[in-house]
């Protein structure tokens, strides 16, 4: 009996913990995982949903529509991209055949929300006609006249322009070349998915490039922060390191600077005097620096998603390697987005805001339903570092490799970029820079694929770029 009894307890227990283990799963499964795939934007069942609500309108700063939504039947509706090709990577696309992505994606619930309801309250309140149900919209911090600017100065080259408020993080404007037009999906498929250069790709955003010498404001803010004198040194420029009989980092074209300051240096881009500082740095601490900057790690930010930048890890003896990291060359990878972020973080005393790109949501009679507020994401150097540095990119632009940055009237500091990318490829061309000097309201990195030096083509669009954008 005694046996029968425990065997009883035991098939119990067993039973117990199973039906523990199910009710264990279900709740975790309602609460946590259902409202994930619920919510998925790539789920068919809410394509239903949003042909129920006629989709929100995206806006410009200024209240300029960039979408359009118009109902063709009770089951479908058509969404038009009020600009085509100009603003494909920032806002996206959202269509039943093809899915949905960026700007679309990230606020889909709220573009389908309607607070009409198929409800006995609102069946009364309306008289039994219920009106068309519209979803919210949504004012983004982008500003057409500075997209349009970027668009255009791009022209055919590929690459890629972020101009960012360094004060706030408000996404100005967000381009990437070659682009594609969202309004005809279904019959530029085929071509879009079949091109080389990958116009679907947010360059922007995900496009990964070594920096160049546009590095050299991380390694200069490093140099600052960890080398003892650095501003009182001078250093001896004979145009080329030698590591060993295969290895060596030669100035770009040759150049042979002589004795030169620290500044000096910065202003006139030393590849020399930047790669040794590097392997004075170390490693180590020049990876510390350049994540302080967001390198290795996730950027936090709010309608876009960036891509991680890269900064490698090198053995002590790796001194070619270090040196030319310390120039943004190696194994270094950065987004646009990030360099955009850099020259912002100088801007603004040393502190890096979150970028974000929506700024408030409303009904689609306008009344405001959530407003997103400026964040910092962290201080990445001290203000006083940031304010030397900041001294040192005017310079590169009034007396170094950046003059073609220069616009009159407006004090422009910036800091340009060659990148090496591939044997008997044309290099990169990189500007990052802010204006104006005094008070900065405009951030802003150009890359052009294959555009030559830093100097020319990529400066002379940034330029242009920041005098557009401090001329509203």
């Amino acid at each position: 009996m005694n046996d029968i009894t425990k065997n009883i307890k035991t098939v119990m227990i067993i039973f117990l913990v199973l039906f523990i283990g199910l009710i264990s799963y279900i709740t975790y499964f309602e609460v946590f995982v259902g409202p994930k795939i619920v919510n998925n934007a790539s789920n068919k069942r809410l394509w239903v949903q949003r042909n129920e609500v006629l989709r929100g309108t995206v806006y410009d700063r200024d209240m300029t529509a960039l979408t359009e939504s118009k109902r063709i039947d009770e089951d479908t509706q058509a969404r038009e991209y009020t600009y085509g090709s100009l603003f494909a990577h920032a806002i996206g696309y959202v269509d039943i055949k093809y899915g949905i992505t960026g700007l679309e994606r990230k606020y889909d619930s709220e573009l389908i929300y309607s607070s009409i309801k198929d409800n006995i309250m609102n069946f009364i309140k309306y008289r039994g006609e219920l009106p068309e149900k519209v979803g919210n919209s949504i004012r983004t911090t982008l500003d057409y006249d500075v997209q349009k600017k970027a668009y255009d100065l791009l022209g055919s080259n590929r690459g890629a322009v972020v101009v960012l408020n360094p004060q706030t993080g408000e996404i100005l404007a967000l381009v990437s070349k070659p682009s594609y037009d969202p309004n005809s999906l279904d019959e530029d498929w085929e071509d879009i998915n079949s091109n080389a250069d990958m116009p679907l790709i947010n360059r922007a955003t995900a496009g990964l490039y070594p920096p160049g010498s546009t590095f050299k404001v991380i390694t200069a803010a490093s140099a600052i922060e960890n080398i003892s004198g650095i501003m009182d040194r001078t250093f001896e420029d004979n145009g080329k390191i030698v590591f060993n009989d295969n290895e060596s980092l030669s100035n770009y074209g040759g150049e042979v600077l002589g004795d030169i300051s620290f500044e000096g240096a910065f202003v006139h881009s030393s590849n020399v005097v930047f790669g040794t500082l590097g392997m004075e740095l170390g490693n180590g601490k020049l990876k510390d620096t350049a994540e302080a900057f967001n390198f290795n790690a996730d950027t936090p930010a709010d309608g876009v998603t960036i891509e991680n930048s890269v900064f490698p890890s090198f053995g002590f003896f790796e001194k070619g390697n270090i040196a030319q990291s310390a120039i943004g060359q190696s194994e270094v990878l950065a987004t646009p987005m990030e360099m955009a972020l850099v020259a912002s973080t100088v801007a603004n005393g040393g502190v890096m805001m979150k970028p974000y790109i929506v700024s408030q949501v409303m009904t689609s009679s306008g009344d405001t339903v959530k407003t997103i507020e400026p964040g910092q994401i962290r201080q990445v150097i001290s203000a006083d570092t940031a304010s030397i540095i900041k001294d040192f990119m005017r310079k590169v632009v009034t007396d170094g490799t950046g003059t073609n940055a220069a616009v009159s009237g407006i004090e422009v500091c910036g800091k340009t970029g060659t990148a090496d990318h591939a044997e008997g490829s044309e290099p990169h061309s990189w500007f990052i820079g802010f204006a104006p000097y005094d008070n900065p309201q405009v951030a802003v990195a150009v890359i052009v694929e294959e555009g030559g030096t830093g100097g020319g083509l990529a400066a002379k669009i940034a330029g242009q770029v920041m005098q557009a954008a401090l001329s509203k």
